[in-house]
């Protein structure tokens, strides 16, 4: 099995303990959140990037899908450039 095979099923895992209706994420915003830990990770220390990625996941909780994408890759830059 690839990594985005294993990837797939695991967050359709997590996503079935979550209740009903959960949320989905697109393949994008998946990439946005893994590129948004790395950078965090790379940033700071290992340790911020679960709680980085939490965090945005906060802000985001109430957001239109269709905006989700772009709020992570911004914040992405804006931790880039403070780096």
């Amino acid at each position: 099995m690839d990594q985005s095979n294993e990837l797939t099923e695991f967050l359709e895992r997590v996503r079935s303990l979550l209740g009903p209706n959960p949320p989905a994420v697109t393949p994008g915003e998946i990439e946005a959140i893994l590129e948004l830990a790395r950078v965090a990770a790379h940033t700071s220390e290992r340790r911020a990037a679960p709680v980085t990625t939490y965090l945005a996941g906060l802000v985001l909780g109430g957001a239109a899908p269709e905006a989700r994408e772009g709020f992570i890759d911004d914040l992405v830059v804006k931790l880039e450039v403070n780096r």
